[in-house]
């Protein structure tokens, strides 16, 4: 076979050295979302939580638990 076009062998090694690399890229960028999303999900946190206790009592009367 001319060189542009590898043997089968060769292009199936080449393919299984590329799939490994892809894996690693994807759990690496699977990390970096989750870790966004823990980061949106501290701040939305860290946002609203001094507002909620005043929200809870607010509406907690209206179904009786303030009792």
């Amino acid at each position: 076979m001319s060189p542009t076009n590898p043997t089968p062998s060769s292009r199936g090694s080449v393919a299984t050295a590329a799939g490994s690399s892809d894996v690693g890229a994807s759990a690496v960028e699977y990390a970096l979302l989750v870790a966004l999303i823990a980061a949106v999900i501290f701040a939305a946190v860290a946002a609203l939580g001094g507002a909620l206790p005043g929200l809870y009592e607010s509406v907690c009367p209206a179904f009786g638990c303030g009792d």
